[in-house]
């Protein structure tokens, strides 16, 4: 593999949840690993945890020494660092080998049996199902996900090197970068704007994923898509592979599952939503073309946990029930909001959003203002950055001010736990993928003693 030519590795945003699984994976392979991030996390705590160096300010000193060997060491690197970034200039400047993660992904993977799994939404749960299937199968596999399992408290599922499972992330075109035996598409809803002007670039860096198709290879997509010679995948209506006859036997959910020439009766529901049996097909098409038996399948589907911010429950008691989720783009708030009122009907529903991205709100404000009309209350927090600049008149409550809700208000995240704890709801949801995910804790543990389940 040409990834071993490198003793060690220095990650450049290794806090991010692509890169620390890329770092897991370098460190389970012997390597030394080390990298930078902006601020302390959970993640860049449970990496430090695990034994990987982890440097919270630029300055050149803090870098450990062994990686100050250029001729062995490997520069890894997101596209949300920013230019003038000390550590990236000086190891430009200094000649080092830099690669960007996407490089790093399609190195290691290049020699294997590869998985690529994309799609604006649904690729986090339907790859890290699938990496489930095959490891509880016994298959030799490693699946980097996008998202912390639930099963493993890792985005990195390491059994072995002859399949890889790969979350195939569209932002920078980074999936170009990829030359997978499978693909997989379950969605392509217009998102980065930032990068790509118009949707219609998108569905055509799309077609361009699927051209990277290695011959032979298959290609599966959500039915409707507008890709041409794939096959299909469905809930409920006819494709290639497709879910039908959900129902409730024995307190549980069942549905059967149809493919090519197979037909798979009475399969555990893993997941809530109606957008998370299709991303259970998705998964069940590709594990079953790497011949998974339905017996296996079952159980692995009866085993899975989850995803974390995944339509995570963390409190339910009888006047009390709080989710967290990571839900960003309009399309994934109305799935969320759906399938909590089909859950929950008639109950009050109260939701806490951090916007993502100034450019994304920008872009949606509209469909993002509708989305949150279907909310009873709101706490709208102030929009997360990522690696953006401000935009003037975009803020919080400039789109605060285009919902038509009777209950709805603007705080920041210091004093919206306060702000809760004051509110009358019987369903709590908190939802972005910036860092409103530091207000679980506090929040269940407030739940925790004031309604104890």
């Amino acid at each position: 593999m040409k990834t071993l030519y490198f003793q060690r590795y220095y990650f450049i945003g290794i806090g991010g949840i692509g890169m620390s699984a890329l770092a897991r994976y370098m460190q389970a392979m012997g390597l030394s690993v080390a990298g930078y991030d902006r601020n302390p996390t959970e993640l860049t705590t449970q990496l430090e945890r695990e034994g990987i160096a982890v440097i919270y300010e630029e300055r050149l000193e803090n870098i450990p020494r062994e990686f100050y060997v250029k001729e062995k060491t490997l520069i890894v690197y997101t596209p949300a660092i920013p230019k003038n970034h000390l550590q990236w200039n000086f190891f430009k400047d200094w000649g080092y080998t830099i690669k960007k993660r996407s490089e790093l992904l399609g190195m290691i993977t290049e020699n294997t049996y590869s998985v690529a799994i994309a799609g604006t939404h649904g690729k986090t749960t339907t790859t890290s199902m699938l990496g489930h299937i095959l490891h509880s199968a016994g298959k030799k596999s490693t699946s980097f996900l996008g998202g912390i399992s639930e099963n493993y408290q890792s985005n990195l599922i390491l059994a072995g090197q002859e399949i890889s499972v790969v979350e195939a992330d569209e932002f920078d075109r980074s999936f170009l970068r990829l030359s997978p035996d499978k693909i997989c598409i379950t969605s392509m809803d217009v998102d980065h704007l930032d990068i790509y002007q118009k949707g219609e670039n998108l569905a055509e860096t799309y077609r361009e994923f699927v051209r990277g198709l290695k011959v032979g290879g298959t290609l599966l997509i959500h039915k409707g898509l507008p890709i041409e010679s794939a096959q299909t995948y469905a809930v409920e209506e006819n494709a290639d592979y497709y879910a039908n006859a959900l129902r409730r036997e024995e307190n549980c959910w069942f549905f059967d599952f149809h493919g090519l020439d197979l037909f798979w009766e009475k399969l555990p529901v893993p997941l809530a939503g109606r957008y998370n049996l299709e991303n259970t097909t998705a998964a069940l098409a590709i594990a079953a073309q790497l011949d998974i038996t339905k017996q296996q399948a079952y159980q692995a589907l009866r085993s899975f946990k989850g995803i974390k911010r995944r339509f995570s429950i963390h409190h339910h008691s009888t006047d009390k029930i709080y989710i967290d989720d990571y839900a960003h783009h309009p399309s994934e708030l109305d799935a969320l909001i759906k399938t909590v009122r089909e859950w929950y009907p008639r109950k009050k529903i109260l939701g806490v959003f951090q916007p993502h991205l100034f450019s994304r709100t920008r872009d949606f404000q509209e469909d993002f203002a509708r989305s949150l009309e279907k909310l009873d209350a709101l706490i709208l927090l102030d929009i997360y950055p990522a690696r953006e600049q401000a935009i003037e008149g975009v803020n919080a409550q400039t789109l605060l001010e285009l919902i038509n809700l009777k209950e709805k208000e603007c705080s920041d995240l210091t004093r919206v736990l306060a702000c809760v704890q004051q509110k009358d709801f019987e369903v709590l949801l908190s939802i972005g993928a910036g860092n409103i995910d530091t207000l679980v804790r506090p929040i269940k543990e407030w739940l925790d003693k004031t309604n104890p389940c």
